[in-house]
């Protein structure tokens, strides 16, 4: 199927701040030069943003990954999750017409989309509130036939059903998503037959219906404020605190049988031993002796010296982004680095985001043979 921007397309997208700094968080998973990696993720939140993927915004997208327009359009052109013409201003309605909900009476609900929104698919309402279209398997057969709107599930679905929440969605209520049949999530239509003591006393929604509530973003556009913007891998966007996890220690669990070699493979790896079976070594366990070696602060500066910083760079394994944070901690030139002791790399190494690489990549000889060039 081919498939073109739309003709008439706004003049221009910007992330709301929220988003802007959600997609910038999300960049911040890759390594330096490879944050075009991102793409995805942030044509999808200008999706939500708007509603559908116009050119202005596929083009802002690759501005903020430093991609070449077609790359970022070769992107947007190829999955179909990525609206490529104007959706309803309220919500867009997909159809599983897959086999478990086509037997189950999708194409019942495909005449309600027809009759009460437009008669072909990705066309708009005639009000422009609503607008739909046939999607293969969505993943929820035991609960055929449903249908997505907006970011939310309606499964156990009639075609009196589905007309009175489109009904719903165009006076200004949105129905609770999740199973329309009294079911509480993909249980027997009967009722549980096992497990029934969990029966009693549960929240009415289940977890996915409940957090959808909650939220109460089920056919809103996404303007990033629905929930904390969290970044976990590295630094939350926006502040300046580390929120990288404290490594911890494997526990073993008591009386576990060892294998049939004589060692726990746990154990080997918290000893530090090669495991007899495959003879190699035990990476996690020199991770985890790095981080228990004890710390001393090295000598930092307030800024370089006179003549300027060195370029930190030029140690492999140093990009731009990590010579930021080194200069942050006070290291601005290789002598300092050539000086470090096994101490002083452990206090460094606990404050990047890629533990063991100084050792790795052998910074202090690079560093030395740097500095030595003057």
């Amino acid at each position: 199927m081919l498939r073109r921007l739309h003709p008439d397309q706004p003049d221009s997208f910007a992330f709301t701040p929220a988003n802007r700094a959600w997609a910038e968080a999300q960049i911040t998973k890759y390594p330096e030069g490879r944050q075009a990696s991102a793409i995805i993720p942030l044509l999808w939140r200008a999706q939500e943003q708007e509603g559908w993927l116009t050119r202005p915004a596929i083009e802002y997208v690759a501005d903020m990954l430093d991609m070449a327009y077609i790359r970022a359009l070769e992107v947007a052109t190829f999955y179909f999750m990525f609206q490529l013409q104007p959706v309803g201003s309220v919500a867009h309605l997909q159809i599983c017409g897959t086999t478990s909900c086509m037997i189950c009476g999708a194409e019942d609900l495909v005449a309600v989309c027809k009759d009460k929104i437009a008669a072909n698919a990705h066309e708009l309402s005639a009000d422009g509130k609503f607008s739909w279209e046939e999607v293969e398997c969505l993943g929820a057969c035991a609960n055929a036939p449903m249908a997505q709107i907006g970011k939310d599930y309606y499964e156990d679905l009639t075609a009196e059903k589905l007309a009175w929440i489109i009904d719903e969605m165009a006076a200004g209520r949105v129905p609770t998503p999740g199973p329309q049949n009294g079911r509480y999530a993909s249980e027997p239509a009967n009722g549980l037959t096992s497990l029934t003591e969990h029966e009693a006393g549960r929240d009415p929604l289940n977890a996915s219906a409940r957090l959808a509530a909650d939220i109460g973003d089920t056919i809103k556009r996404i303007d990033g404020t629905e929930v904390p913007l969290l970044a976990p891998w590295g630094k939350q966007s926006g502040r300046d605190v580390d929120v990288e996890p404290t490594p911890k220690k494997p526990v073993l669990a008591e009386d576990v049988p060892a294998d049939e070699t004589g060692i726990d493979k746990r154990e080997a790896a918290v000893q530090g031993t090669a495991h007899p079976a495959s003879g190699a070594p035990a990476a996690a366990a020199e991770a985890e002796g790095a981080a228990d070696r004890p710390e001393e602060q090295p000598e930092l500066l307030s800024g370089p010296r006179e003549g300027g910083a060195d370029d930190l760079k030029r140690i492999s394994g140093v990009g731009p982004k990590l010579e930021g944070v080194l200069n942050e901690l006070g290291f601005y030139h290789f002598d300092q680095i050539a000086a470090w002791t096994p101490e002083q790399i452990a206090w460094v190494d606990n404050r990047l985001k890629f533990k063991g690489r100084i050792e790795r990549d052998d910074w202090i000889a690079q560093a030395r043979a740097l500095a030595a060039e003057g």
